[in-house]
């Protein structure tokens, strides 16, 4: 069995390993330079975006529309003096920069952007993919946890306790959101019986079926498996620490966080690796549960030809712009959470309902490649069970939050308890209006005998 699985992997992915090597590195340099473009326009459309959200004009001077201002900006952040802190490690600060970004980069080596496709002036076709492998996307998790390195080795390195907690809030995020994604991503891998992205790909657009011979039957996993979608965007907003997730860099606590130390091109690298990891885990999104570089389904029905040529890169990167306009609009609209509200919701959420969920994914298959029970009535009954056990999930830790609180209101707030110099949160949440005062315990060290006597309030 596992020899005829091997045979079948090796069939399916046998256009890729035959171009030549300068066809290969020619598709490395166009990914790079696709890639660092797509950065400088993503902080355009970024800061263009959230102005627009919040009534003001954005980048509008340099370059048409402002499109420049990204590269000025890099241009500025490469002449700034370098700095380097007296108490850095000083080549662990300045290898963590380049950590942070290389595997940004390396994840798109798997990421398909097309069909196979003629080369222009020649008789030569290629896929448009680097590469591809059986297990490609546990290739993407394993080198995109790669990049953490970079940013806890950069706050351990600074050699500032503020870089230090933002290195170590980002691993624990890391861990925490990697597993919730690797959760969700297991009912993509049940339902399409592969790792490889080109698999997933093809898996999730077969021939077009209709319900009544007009409603076409969904094909994507964002659809199928919508639970495992919906957690898996979650989770890839805590990865790439964005906003509302965005807690190793909060600066209201941790000034910048990891790269507070950081300056000039080292700064702009970690800006960079910010932007190329949302482009990424975007790209995995589409490739895994919006059909790839596929045409939606009214274009695709309307003209046959949107699958061909070089057409499914208008769709892929469409796709893919839909998710990084996510990122921009809940960066313009949600505040950051605190850092105990991110972390409970990542292991006491995202990780139970995604094994609940793997659990349901499984028996659906088992009985449905038996030919067994209906699909369409397993489905219905695992959405039913997922909707029962979410509302108890909420309702009985509401209960509890209750109670927490009424009890909490009775007890006397100590503003030290928590330690210095962060001080707890006051019973019972935030206080609206003006601030309880504080009251602070008498420190001062007590004389007794004639010197008690003889100090001026006492007389």
């Amino acid at each position: 069995m596992t020899t005829q699985i091997l045979s079948q992997a090796a069939d399916d992915l046998s256009a890729f390993g035959q171009d030549p090597w300068w066809l290969i590195l020619i598709k490395a340099v166009v990914i790079f330079v696709v890639l660092v473009l797509l950065t400088l326009f993503n902080i355009w459309w970024e800061r263009r975006v959230v102005a627009r959200m919040q009534h003001r004009i954005g980048p509008n001077v340099n370059g048409p529309f402002g499109l420049l201002q990204s590269l000025a900006d890099g241009v500025k952040l490469a002449l700034k003096e370098d700095i380097i802190p007296k108490a850095a490690d000083k080549v662990v600060f300045l290898i963590a920069p380049v950590i942070a970004v290389i595997p940004a980069f390396v994840t798109f080596s798997v990421i398909p952007f097309g069909p196979e496709v003629g080369l222009p002036f020649t008789d030569r076709t290629t896929p448009l993919q680097l590469t591809d492998m059986p297990v490609a996307v546990l290739f993407v998790m394993a080198i995109a946890s790669i990049g953490i390195y970079g940013i806890v080795l950069g706050g351990w390195s600074s050699g500032s306790t503020y870089s230090l907690l933002g290195g170590l809030r980002s691993s624990a995020q890391m861990i925490s959101y990697e597993v919730a994604m690797g959760l969700a991503l297991v009912a993509v891998f049940l339902y399409s019986g592969s790792m490889s992205t080109s698999e997933i790909v093809a898996a999730q657009n077969p021939g077009q079926e209709y319900w009544l011979g007009v409603i076409p039957v969904p094909t994507w996993y964002a659809l199928i498996l919508l639970p495992s979608f919906v957690i898996y965007v979650i989770a890839m907003i805590g990865e790439t620490n964005r906003a509302p997730f965005d807690l190793p860099e909060a600066e209201g606590e941790l000034v910048g966080g990891f790269h507070t130390e950081y300056s000039s091109l080292k700064f702009a690298l970690f800006f960079l690796a910010e932007y190329i990891n949302m482009a990424t885990v975007s790209a995995l999104a589409t490739t895994l549960f919006l059909g790839g570089w596929h045409a939606p389904w009214p274009i695709i029905q309307l003209w046959e030809g949107a699958d061909s040529g070089y057409w499914p890169l208008l769709w892929f990167f469409g796709k893919m712009l839909v998710f990084i306009f996510m990122f921009i609009w809940l960066r313009g609209s949600l505040p950051r959470l605190r850092y105990d509200q991110f972390m409970a919701f990542g292991w006491k959420r995202l990780i139970p309902i995604s094994l609940v969920w793997i659990v349901a994914v499984a028996t659906i298959r088992v009985i449905t490649l038996d030919g067994g029970v209906d699909r369409s009535y397993l489905l219905a009954a695992a959405g039913v069970f997922l909707a029962m056990f979410i509302v108890m999930f909420f309702i009985g830790d509401s209960a509890s939050e209750d109670e927490d609180t009424t009890l909490a209101d009775d007890a006397e707030f100590d503003a030290f308890a928590g330690g210095f110099p962060t001080p707890p949160m006051p019973a019972g949440g935030a206080v609206r209006g003006a601030a309880l005062p504080l009251t602070f315990a008498d420190r001062r060290p007590t004389v007794t005998g004639s010197a008690t006597a003889s100090r001026p309030e006492e007389k």
